[in-house]
Parts: structure tokens; sequence; C-alpha cells
């Protein structure tokens, strides 16, 4: 875990070209307390990810980090429950690619919609679908994907060539100055970041 002169010592620039990715079960203090600790640091935007929650829950847990993120004037970005988004007057929403299927031609509430993209074809399915912007990867080794090797920088470059969207490399990304210069040579605008943000 990052002491607050760490944090301090990796300067905002870093952080604008980051997308901090929520799992509260990383976080080791209480959550909230744990949101507002990244929206310090001034990310690109959160994605409040938490794919375990009931639509009734995380409508509450929304709530919540959309305050904290409103605070702080940083993007909330909610996931997968389009019907909460419209709930909460959130213009922004990141869908697995089989909802933005599902859903596509229909987020006309959305300036932005995300997606989850492991291929270049899923990558320009994704911009005909509506998508503005992607996420690509696992780009490194990653907890998250035990024993699946990464996709890799070359595949991260296909994906940047392949579309016109900004597309943000996911997948053992760490708050690292060196690592995300490398990504973004490859085409990317940034990185999400995951375990970083929530031990930050």
């Amino acid at each position: 875990m990052y002491n607050q002169d760490e944090c301090e010592k990796i300067n905002e620039k870093l952080f604008s070209s980051v997308i901090a990715v929520t799992n509260r079960t990383l976080a080791e203090r209480p959550f909230e307390e744990q949101i507002e600790r990244v929206c310090k640091v001034h990310p690109k935007a959160i994605i409040l990810r938490e794919k375990d929650l009931s639509e009734e829950e995380y409508l509450v847990l929304a709530k919540k980090v959309q305050e904290i993120c409103h605070q702080y004037e940083v993007p909330c970005i909610l996931h997968s429950f389009v019907d909460v988004a419209i709930q909460l007057n959130c213009s922004a929403i990141h869908l697995p690619l089989p909802l933005l299927r599902t859903y596509r031609g229909t987020l006309s509430d959305f300036s932005t919609v995300g997606t989850s993209v492991h291929s270049v074809e899923e990558a320009i399915e994704a911009e005909k679908s509506g998508a503005t912007y992607l996420t690509a990867g696992h780009i490194y080794t990653t907890d998250c994907k035990k024993g699946l090797p990464p996709r890799g920088l070359i595949f991260l470059k296909e994906v940047c060539q392949a579309v016109s969207l900004p597309v943000y490399a996911i997948g053992g990304i760490k708050a690292d100055s060196a690592q995300l210069q490398e990504v973004m040579s490859c085409g990317a605008r940034g990185g999400c970041i995951m375990s970083g943000m929530m031990k930050l």
C-alpha cells in the first residue's frame, strides 16, 4: 500500500492518464474512504465495477460514490446497470460487450459508453456498436487472470490502430510512469488500474 508521501510523489500528470477501476474486496480501508483517497489524485475517471452486487445494492453504492466523485470533480462511470445510471442521471456507462450488443441503438442518454475488448475484431465491432472508448486487455500478467497468458503490447498496438476510439490498456497495469508510457507508445490513451487504486 502506498503511504501519503509516496502518493504525493506520483504526480497528477501520471494519474490523468489512468482510469481507476473499483473492487471493494481489495480495499484495505472502508470503501467510501478508499474512493475519496482515489479521487484526491484526480484520475481520468473511476469505473464503479462491483459486479457481484444486485441492481438494488449497486444503486445504493453508486449514489454514495457519485457524491464523492462529484465533490472532487472526477468523472464517475457506472458499470453494467443501465437503468441505475439513467435513474442517477449519470451519462457515463461501461458495458461488457454482450451488453453493448443488447443495448445497441438505445444508449442516446449516454455521452460516454465504454466496453472491454479482447481482440481486434471485438474492437471494430464495439466502435460500430456505439462505444466511445475501449479497454483492451489483458496486457500484462495479472492475478485477476491467473494462468492466462497476457495478450501483450503487440495486441494493444493492433487494437489502437484498428479503431479511432480512445483505447485504455487493462490488466496488470501499475501506477508507474514507465509502464504507462509503454502502453501509450502503442497508441493507448493510458491504462486502467484496479489493485493499485484499491490499495492507494
